[in-house]
């Protein structure tokens, strides 16, 4: 492990405008952060355990708080918490003070987060939920600060310098709550068993999201129903219901109404190479197409048609078809790109 940068009092020389110096010193602050990720790690204790205990037995939210920039890794924290199956939001302490104490009901945990442990914004939130009977789980360098002293829980990180080089600006400090604001958010996530399914039902948008979501999601609650054919259907008939139903492709049904195969506007371009009389469904259809079922995920359904270079592909349920998907359907939503 590096060692760390030691404040002084002496005022900072400026840096040399050579490149090499500037990247020299990028380098120099990033092993430094480093070293104090190593540092927080090997100095872990069980205390993480315990903070998760607390959290799971409560029946009402996380609250994340903290002033200046150690609020601002706690917002993205609570996002991180929320969207992984713990229900979190982030309240500003100073807020706190002037009406946003309601917030905390007795049913909820406190996260505050200071690195010093003394930030007095902090005062009034610990105090009432002294008061209250609130667990407050602390995130600070200082176990002996008056928030490591009010916390059920206190997670604390190493007390290494910070990267600045006069010692002001959080960095090393920020890096390592941000760092144990994501192990403790993935610990949580694991006691859980939150799933891929369960986080894309909290993170719809985006191609991540979208990728997560299931073809029923898709489909909604009443997808239209699909173009469907007998096997017997004359090929002018096959025709007018690829036309009909608007999604290029038509399934073929047996007489008991289950999948048999399908006829796509390529099928029946390359029928016209041989004689249409009395050609049917049957003789012109896809036996064997490609299929997925209604709980499989998006991105399931979008690999399948890439991959087998198709346009439409049929949703099977119970042996029958609910729906037709169309590559051009999922290029206009943003499943494909």
């Amino acid at each position: 492990m590096g060692q760390f940068r030691t404040m002084t009092d002496a005022a900072t020389p400026a840096l040399s405008a050579d490149p090499a110096a500037m990247t020299a010193r990028a380098r120099e602050v990033i092993q430094l952060n480093i070293a104090a990720l190593q540092a927080l790690e090997s100095g872990l204790d069980d205390s993480i355990a315990r903070a998760c205990d607390i959290i799971l037995s409560r029946p009402g939210y996380l609250v994340v708080t903290g002033m200046g920039k150690s609020g601002h890794i706690g917002g993205k924290i609570a996002a991180t918490l929320a969207s992984t199956g713990t229900n979190a939001f982030f309240v500003h302490p100073a807020e706190m003070s002037h009406g946003d104490l309601g917030m905390l009901r007795k049913d909820v945990t406190l996260l505050a987060i200071s690195n010093s442990g003394e930030s007095r914004e902090l005062r009034d939130p610990l105090i009432y939920c002294q008061r209250e009977g609130i667990p407050v789980i602390g995130l600070t360098q200082r176990p002996g600060s008056f928030l490591g002293r009010s916390s059920a829980v206190c997670l604390t990180m190493p007390q290494v310098a910070e990267a600045c080089p006069n010692g002001l600006a959080p960095t090393t400090s920020t890096l390592m709550t941000l760092a144990l604001g994501d192990a403790l958010a993935m610990v949580l996530m694991d006691r859980r068993g939150f799933t891929a399914e369960a986080f894309g039902l909290h993170h719809p948008g985006g191609k991540l999201g979208m990728s997560l979501q299931s073809v029923r999601d898709w489909m909604g609650d009443r997808p239209p129903a699909p173009a469907t054919v007998p096997l017997t259907a004359s090929f002018a008939e096959v025709v007018s219901a690829i036309t009909e139903g608007r999604k290029g492709a038509v399934a073929v049904l047996d007489s008991d109404g289950r999948l048999a195969g399908i006829v796509t506007d390529g099928d029946v371009r390359r029928a016209f190479s041989r004689d249409l009389g009395g050609l049917t469904a049957a003789d012109i259809m896809s036996a064997s197409p490609k299929v997925i079922a209604p709980d499989a995920r998006m991105s399931d359904a979008v690999d399948l048609m890439t991959q087998n270079r198709i346009a439409t592909l049929l949703v099977v349920e119970g042996e029958r078809p609910v729906a037709i998907v169309h590559i051009a359907e999922l290029m206009q939503a943003g499943y494909v790109s």
